[in-house]
């Protein structure tokens, strides 16, 4: 598997990738004593097609969708390798429910959410000021913003 893919409709949204994702995925799993089995890299490659947000059930939907045999169990364990190898990150929909939606983070700018609670629809947001201000407050701590998250709960009045 190369680089993740560019999506042409949001170039602005990659970023240039200096290493493949299976190669981190599977530095990631080394520093832990795991292998990368093929199972991990059929979800690894499932999930970079998704490109938006999606859930372990659905994900593991299209896996069997695609021709994959693999179980829940493998997918749920494979989702929280990823995410703790910084490929993807978690985001709740729902302040009252820990439903959890993930989304592809590596090689990708910091996505910003509004999330319309009274629909569950997650809007993404450009915000270039709030991106200038991380990077403002972390060079002041003499620190290196890597990334953000920013996520507003807002309903319909």
């Amino acid at each position: 598997m190369a680089a993740a893919p560019t999506n042409p409709s949001r170039p602005e949204q990659d970023l240039e990738i200096l290493e493949p994702l299976c190669a981190v995925f599977r530095r990631h799993l080394k520093s832990l004593g795991q292998k990368y089995t093929p199972e991990r890299a059929q979800i690894l490659d499932v999930l970079v097609r998704l490109d938006d947000l999606f859930e372990a059930d659905h994900l593991l939907a299209e896996m069997r969708r695609g021709g994959f045999r693999v179980s829940k169990a493998t997918v749920y364990r494979t989702i929280k390798l990823l995410k703790d190898a910084g490929i993807i990150q978690q985001v709740l929909l729902d302040t009252d429910t820990e439903q959890a939606h993930y989304q592809l983070v590596y090689g990708r700018r910091s996505r910003d959410l509004i999330i319309r609670t009274d629909t569950r629809q997650a809007i993404p947001v450009e915000l270039p000021e709030l991106v200038e201000l991380c990077e403002r407050i972390c060079v002041t701590l003499g620190l290196k913003a890597h990334a953000h998250r920013l996520h507003i709960f807002a309903a319909a009045e």
